[in-house]
């Protein structure tokens, strides 16, 4: 019995430290694949971390580019614009001095004519009308002319300014557009790299669990075959041992026998000498 006891108190042991190791190895693989994640996680919200901030600088660069040329252009419109006011004036201004004078000499001229050639006849003054006619024709046809060509270069340097700022936006568009493109591929490039690692770590992982299991699994065979062997033995010795306790049994019985039967022949031996005795006193009496 104690040996029964023995020998289910290690099946029991052995049993639950095989458990327990089960227990353990599965707590340190779920350990391990959270400290994964966690590590994983943490490396994805990093570099997404550094994407969002590299576009928003980005997009702050396009953003204050784009202000700024906006004020360049509103600040080419507004100087433009003054100098077409300030040419404006002075056209205003020329145009009345010139209506003045014109208008003094035309008051002088008309005087001294009308002073010298009050007594002239019609057709004089008629032509002297048509003169002057013909003449302030002149002044408006050269002032329209003048006008014509400042408006004619304002047109251009408008169309000139918007073609500009046009082509400096499509420049803008292409420029960013080669940027979004060239980022695209670098985070196509990053995140096949990152697959290939997790691809390969996964691997790596599967390798040195397998590599940790096999071992395992060698050394419990190992342990297995030795407390197999240990078993044997254990029995083995307690069979010598039953045997040469049923050996010295036997010696024990047999010599018990023997001392009995010596017995017993030394009981009778003693019983016929003193049959031998009684007779010889029975016979002398």
């Amino acid at each position: 019995r104690c040996f029964y006891d023995q020998k289910m108190l290690q099946k029991t042991f052995g049993e639950w430290k095989e458990w327990w190791t089960m227990c353990r190895e599965r707590k340190l693989s779920l350990r391990a694949d959270n400290h994964y994640r966690h590590l994983l996680h943490n490396l994805i919200f990093k570099a997404w971390k550094a994407y969002i901030c590299q576009q928003q600088g980005k997009r702050n660069k396009y953003y204050v580019a784009e202000s700024h040329a906006k004020k360049q252009i509103l600040l080419r419109t507004w100087q433009h614009w003054l100098v077409y006011v300030d040419v404006k004036r002075t056209k205003r201004g020329m145009q009345s001095v010139a209506l003045a004078f014109r208008e003094r000499s035309y008051l002088r001229i008309w005087w001294a004519v009308w002073k010298r050639r009050h007594y002239e006849n019609s057709a004089g003054h008629k032509m002297n009308i048509l003169a002057l006619h013909h003449w302030a024709q002149s002044l408006q046809f050269r002032a329209w002319f003048q006008w014509r060509e400042l408006y004619l270069y304002s047109q251009s340097d408008k169309q000139k300014e918007t073609k500009a700022v046009t082509h400096h936006r499509h420049q803008e568009l292409k420029r960013c557009m080669e940027a979004w493109r060239g980022c695209l591929n670098l985070h196509r490039a990053k995140q096949l790299q990152n697959e290939l690692a997790q691809e390969h770590h996964r691997s790596r992982i599967v390798r040195l669990c397998f590599s940790d299991w096999w071992q395992l699994w060698k050394c419990r065979r190992r342990m297995h075959a030795h407390q197999k062997d240990i078993e044997k033995l254990t029995a083995r010795i307690a069979l010598w041992r039953v045997f040469a306790h049923w050996k010295h049994y036997v010696v024990l019985c047999v010599e018990e026998t023997r001392q009995c039967e010596l017995a017993d022949k030394h009981y009778k031996h003693h019983l016929l000498v003193l049959q031998k005795f009684w007779n010889r006193w029975k016979s002398h009496l």
